[in-house]
């Protein structure tokens, strides 16, 4: 058994405790909050041995070998350098920093200390998703024309949420963050690289009520986001990500080629891994609905559906600790999603169409 520690007890409580316990190969033996007396609530009510209030506490267990990182973004580089400085594996969440030279500084970290490290990147699990990925690499579209992804969620729709660090870009909060981090993963894993990109970043909830006082306090993170992107064999890729859309069609991805098409997506507002459904279509044909073989099936199903494609990062993140190296996603896709996140901000942020620049020669500037 893999002794993992917990730190992040929002998403962690509701996914990583429940997936590492549920994983044959992990035994969460510590979890941390900057609270010791929540610490210690949250351990006894999950059976946890050891409840910590910091991370170097954590570290110096000698039960933990592994520690997985949940919390809010502007807090990855602090914990999880200090994670890879003792030599402990890492499971991280997206998105992997608050900039590609963070990323890039704990990747550097995690191979000097030779820790295996792995980033959430849920959907390379899904079911549907993988049926995806298997009809697109065996040439069901031929050569591509465009391709479309829509993610319109109105998880923060409502003007009368509380602020919190997801309204502050200086944190990482953003849905180029939230939804963007994902979105530039899948890109690389199932279309290659991008050559050029332009964002258009926006926020159309200006304020938000202080969770203490009740008063408005200024949003400055991007609520919005639309990116053109160019891939490396010329293909247009068109996407709108939101995350303040009443009733917003959900998240699809559609491609279209010169021998079909093919479509991915779900219209569940509640859960953003359950749902998904896959359309494919020869030329001149009719759309059909493709049924995924039993194989990619998840041997089983929770009521939150972000539990079992979780559960299977971790599996790819034992198989590596197994190994002796990181695979795929690691904290190398991690660094590539967040660069391609940078160079949206600076896109914005000029107005101007950013070519993507070789990632070894961006980081030696």
């Amino acid at each position: 058994m893999i002794g993992v520690a917990v730190v992040g007890t929002g998403f962690g409580q509701k996914i990583h405790i429940p997936g590492l316990q549920a994983h044959p190969r992990t035994q969460v033996v510590a979890v941390h909050h900057r609270n010791l007396e929540k610490a210690r609530s949250i351990a006894q009510a999950h059976n946890i041995p050891h409840a910590c209030q910091t991370i170097e506490e954590i570290v110096a267990l000698p039960e933990v070998e592994a520690v997985s990182i949940s919390t809010p973004p502007f807090l990855h580089h602090e914990m999880a350098k200090i994670v890879l400085e003792a030599g402990k594996h890492l499971l991280l969440e997206k998105p992997t920093a608050l900039s590609v030279e963070e990323a890039a500084a704990l990747q550097q970290l995690a191979q000097q200390r030779n820790c295996v490290t792995s980033l959430d990147f849920e959907f390379r699990y899904v079911p549907a998703w993988q049926r995806f990925a298997e009809l697109l690499f065996d040439g069901a579209v031929g050569n591509k024309r465009l391709i479309k992804i829509d993610w319109l969620v109105s998880g923060r729709a409502d003007a009368n949420r509380p602020w919190n660090w997801y309204a502050c870009k200086d944190q990482g909060g953003g849905a180029l963050g939230a939804l963007g981090s994902h979105t530039f993963d899948y890109i690389s894993w199932l279309f290659g690289r991008i050559d050029r990109l332009c964002g258009r970043l926006s926020t159309s909830i200006a304020t938000r009520p202080d969770p203490t006082t009740g008063e408005p306090r200024p949003v400055d993170a991007d609520d919005t986001c639309s990116i053109l992107l160019e891939l490396a064999d010329g293909t247009p890729v068109q996407i709108v990500l939101s995350a303040v859309t009443y009733q917003g069609r959900g998240h699809w991805v559609e491609v279209y080629g010169d021998r079909g098409t093919l479509i991915l997506g779900s219209d569940n507002q509640q859960d953003y891994v359950h749902g998904f459904r896959l359309w494919s279509a020869e030329a001149g044909a009719a759309l059909t609905e493709q049924a995924v073989p039993p194989r990619l099936e998840f041997d089983r199903t929770y009521p939150d559906g972000r539990l079992a494609p979780f559960i299977r990062v971790v599996d790819r993140w034992v198989e590596g600790i197994d190994r002796g190296q990181s695979l795929s996603p690691s904290l190398q896709e991690g660094v590539y999603s967040q660069f391609l996140m940078d160079l949206t901000h600076q896109s914005n942020e000029t107005g101007t169409w950013i070519d993507v620049p070789n990632l070894a020669s961006y980081l030696r500037r």
